[in-house]
C-alpha cells in the first residue's frame, strides 16, 4: 500500500500514508494501481487488489491534492477537494457554512439543553458538506456525519478534510449502532430523499432504535413531507413540536418545517 512504518514497539506499530505516490510508482508495477475514475466509490463496490493513485505532483515534497489547514482553521477553510474543482463549489461550501451556523443557533432556542452537555453523541443523517457538524463544534458534542448513498452529491471526502468523521449509508437499510447509540439525531431532507425509494415508516422506526432513551430528534424537510412523517410519529406516540422556518434554501419553492422531539427531562 506504499505506507511507511514510522514507529514499532512491543505489540504495536504506526504506519503513515505517503503525501504523494512518486516513490510508490517507482517501486511498484503500475498494474497494482486501480483504473477506476472514482476514488470515493466505497458503497457496495467490489473490492480489488489495487491502490488508487493520488493526484500527480511534480516533486517528492509536494502534497498530493493540496495542503490542509491546521486545526481549528481547517474546520471552516475551503478543503483542497473543493479548491481543485472550481469556484462554484467553494461558494456553495461557504454558503452552506453560513446557513448551518444560523440554523444551529435557532435549534438552541428549541433545544435549550444543547449547550449544557446533555447531548454527547450526535448523528447527522444527511451530512452534506459537514456544515451542521461544523456549526455544532461550539457545543460539547461530537457528530457522526452520514452521507446517504442516494444523495445527489458525495462530499464525504470534504467532511474528512475538514477534520470531521463520517460514513456512507443507505437509509433503506439498518444502521450499525455498535458500539454506540445517539443522544440527538438530526435529519435534514432525508425523508424527501427516500420518499419513493422505501417505506419511510421503516426509517422512523430505525431512528427510534438508534436514539437513546430521553434522546431528541430534529427533522427538517418540506411541509408536506413533515406532515406525512407526523402521521407516523403520532402512531408511535412521539410528542413533537412543528415549526415553520424561513426559506433559506436557495431556489427552493417548498415551505420548510422542522419537527423537534425533545425527550429530555431537564
Amino acid at each position: 500500500m506504499c505506507w511507511e512504518k514510522v514507529v514499532e514497539g512491543g505489540q504495536f506499530a504506526i504506519w503513515q500514508k505517503p503525501i504523494n505516490h512518486i516513490k510508490c510508482k517507482q517501486n511498484l508495477n503500475s498494474a497494482k494501481f486501480c483504473n477506476s475514475s472514482d476514488p470515493d466509490d466505497g458503497w457496495y463496490a467490489q473490492m480489488t487488489a489495487c491502490i488508487f493513485p493520488l493526484q500527480e505532483v511534480k516533486n517528492l515534497d509536494e502534497i498530493s491534492g493540496g495542503v490542509l489547514a491546521k486545526w481549528p482553521m481547517r474546520l471552516n477553510a475551503s478543503p483542497a477537494r473543493l479548491r481543485n474543482r472550481g469556484s462554484t463549489l467553494e461558494r456553495m461550501y461557504s454558503e452552506d457554512n453560513r446557513k448551518w451556523r444560523k440554523r444551529v443557533s435557532n435549534y438552541e432556542v428549541v433545544l435549550k439543553s444543547l449547550s449544557s452537555g446533555r447531548y454527547r453523541n450526535v448523528m447527522d443523517m444527511n451530512g452534506g458538506f459537514g456544515g451542521f457538524a461544523a456549526a455544532m463544534v461550539k457545543y460539547p458534542v461530537w457528530v457522526m456525519n452520514v452521507v446517504p448513498f442516494d444523495a445527489k452529491s458525495d462530499y464525504l471526502g470534504v467532511i474528512y478534510q475538514r477534520g470531521l468523521i463520517g460514513t456512507y449509508m443507505d437509509w433503506c437499510e439498518p444502521f450499525s449502532t455498535y458500539p454506540r447509540t445517539y443522544d440527538l439525531i438530526h435529519a435534514s431532507g432525508i425523508f424527501s430523499m427516500y420518499m419513493n425509494k422505501c417505506d419511510i415508516t421503516d426509517i422512523v422506526i430505525e431512528m427510534h432504535r438508534i436514539v437513546r432513551p430521553e434522546g431528541s430528534v430534529i427533522i427538517r424537510d418540506d411541509k408536506d413531507v413533515i406532515l406525512k412523517v407526523k402521521e407516523i410519529t403520532d402512531r408511535m406516540r412521539w410528542e413533537g413540536t412543528i415549526l415553520e422556518v424561513d426559506g433559506d434554501d436557495n431556489g427552493s419553492t417548498h415551505t420548510k418545517m422542522i419537527m423537534v422531539f425533545n425527550n429530555t427531562k431537564y
